[in-house]
């Protein structure tokens, strides 16, 4: 029965270019809601890829500051009566 349906309908010339037109349009909107949903995940992606190298900056920073830290006491009493500290 279905399939009698779609045959007589696939007869019409006119009917065929509906289809066919229907067709593209389907295929346009698939084609923009994926393209959307790839901007999204882009979106995102970019977003970690900043946390990430901010995160990596105060780490680099703190790092830095541990390494021009005092040694040991005799160190921390030069750099105060120095004024380097």
């Amino acid at each position: 029965m279905i399939g009698g349906l779609l045959t007589g309908i696939a007869t019409r010339p006119w009917m065929r270019a509906a289809l066919r037109y229907g067709a593209i349009v389907v295929a346009v909107l698939l084609f923009l809601l994926a393209l959307r949903r790839s901007g999204e995940r882009a979106g995102r992606l970019a977003e970690r890829l900043e946390t990430t190298e901010k995160a990596n900056d105060v780490q680099r920073r703190m790092l830095e500051a541990a390494a021009r830290r005092p040694r040991d006491r005799d160190e921390l009493v030069e750099r105060l009566r120095d004024g380097r500290f």
